[in-house]
């Protein structure tokens, strides 16, 4: 598995940046042709060396005023780019695809000519890869691909930083670069720039990470995504307390920033409407600008990866199977909790923790099952009891004992894992109905589906952060 490191310039030199800036312009300009010629039903079954081949016979690669591997790394990423938003498109239409009512055989036969790019011959094919499949447009100028052969690195005195020389504008002219780290970068190179600084990324083994030495845990855990932490584990250890305070915070700062940047625009829309052109665009230019706002959100997104990374790790090192639930699917509306907190919500970095957990159970050996997590913060641990939620408190109806919501919600999800009668894809409804059955089962005395030894009617116990009474039993 190959993960992508980033190294950044440190100390560029204006004039170097400039000249790095300006190929960067010009390869934009290639990444343009190739998506305008090719970046729609043309371009079905075209290769890239096809295409480079009938540039240099035309001599249309003449004109783009770039060294010829740097075009050409170019055409190849472009290409890359265009075969990514088609087989994205093919997602959707394998999924419709799947529903049409023929024979299996007939959905065969589609399921070919699209993995064979041959969808052009079929009518319904074609008609849903028009709907799917936009023509792109390219808006990507600031960045250079570099074949491995064509840098070098090197170090101006031992165990400093890497300075790293790659091609400029002529040939056997090299632009040298500052970098601020001490490993140097290997294979092929995506040079973006911005800001004034270059970032260098690059592609490593997983396996050669310092955290793939790492042995994981020898537990079975469930973990429940929270908002206010990064994951609670059935232990009731919370991970990435900070979570919460970082995501509002940042919410709310983008609120008052974006209100204040309406007024401002506003202010610049009623000046051109006066005809007082000139202070518009001032408004504009020095106040309307998105750097100072990259800047931040880049640094934000960073300190939320770092923690949400951190909480896995927590839990990797107590397990070797991760329970956990699929946080690829959509959430369901937050209407009734007011619009700040639905803003809130919007930022639940849901995702990066998804890809948080994948990453970092594989190259640590740990694995992780996903379940169904339908009322699993909202049902009582061991009993089955569907309970009453107040804030981040689940009520026992039962006996009247208090659990953290989020702790519960943990060990549901990992008692998920070997329950036969709720898959992954089991409706809600059909959820919330298998569990109020085998709450009532349990009220009648009547034997259940599963092992009622090890499931009674309450057993709250001393995990319960308020109990009320003692622990029920059927006996």
């Amino acid at each position: 598995m190959k993960v992508t490191r980033i190294a950044y310039s440190r100390g560029l030199n204006q004039g170097k940046y400039a000249q790095l800036n300006e190929q960067a312009m010009r390869l934009g300009g290639v990444r343009s042709l190739v998506w305008r010629q090719y970046g729609s039903i043309a371009g079905t079954g075209v290769k890239d060396r096809t295409v480079r081949d009938q540039w240099m016979r035309e001599g249309t690669a003449g004109g783009f005023g770039v060294l010829a591997n740097a075009w050409k790394e170019t055409v190849r990423d472009a290409f890359a780019d265009i075969t990514a938003s088609r087989e994205a498109a093919k997602v959707k239409i394998r999924r419709a695809v799947a529903k049409l009512k023929v024979t299996e055989a007939e959905k065969k036969r589609l399921f070919t000519l699209l993995k064979r790019d041959q969808w052009t011959q079929d009518a319904y094919l074609s008609r849903m890869m028009r709907k799917h499949w936009r023509r792109g447009r390219n808006k990507t100028i600031n960045q250079i691909v570099v074949r491995s052969d064509q840098y070098r690195t090197f170090t101006l005195a031992e165990g400093g930083n890497i300075w790293i020389a790659v091609p400029g504008l002529e040939r056997r002219q090299l632009v040298t670069i500052p970098l601020n780290t001490t490993v140097a970068p290997t294979g092929t190179l995506r040079m973006i720039l911005r800001n004034g600084r270059v970032e260098v990324h690059y592609a490593i083994d997983a396996e050669t990470m310092p955290s793939s030495k790492r042995p994981c845990g020898s537990r079975k855990i469930g973990v429940d995504k929270g908002y206010t932490e990064v994951l609670t584990d059935s232990d009731g250890k919370h991970h990435g307390p900070e979570l919460g305070q970082l995501l509002s915070s940042e919410s709310d700062h983008r609120k008052a920033k974006g209100q204040r940047r309406a007024k401002l625009r506003a202010l610049a829309e009623k000046a051109e409407q006066r005809g007082d052109h000139a202070k518009a665009q001032r408004i504009r230019d020095n106040n309307l600008g998105t750097i100072k706002r990259e800047r931040r959100s880049n640094a934000w997104k960073c300190r939320v990866r770092d923690l949400t990374f951190k909480a896995v790790h927590a839990v990797v090192d107590k397990a070797n199977v991760i329970v956990a639930e699929d946080l690829a699917r959509t959430f369901a509306s937050h209407k009734k909790l007011g619009k700040n907190t639905n803003r809130r919500l919007a930022a639940w970095t849901k995702g990066i923790t998804a890809e948080a957990l994948e990453t970092v159970s594989g190259r640590r050996g740990s694995a992780v099952r996903l379940v169904n997590a339908a009322y699993t913060s909202q049902a009582v641990p061991f009993t089955d009891i569907l309970g009453v939620r107040k804030g981040d408190r689940l009520h026992c109806t039962e006996c009247g004992a208090v659990w953290q919501a989020d702790h519960a919600g943990a060990i549901n999800i990992e008692q998920r894992d070997s329950d036969p009668d709720i898959t992954l894809f089991t409706p809600h409804t059909r959820v919330k109905q298998i569990l109020l059955d085998r709450a009532g089962r349990r009220r009648s005395g009547l034997p259940l589906d599963q092992d009622s030894s090890t499931r009674q009617l309450c057993r709250c116990g001393e995990r319960i952060i308020q109990p009320r009474c003692s622990t029920l039993s059927n006996e």
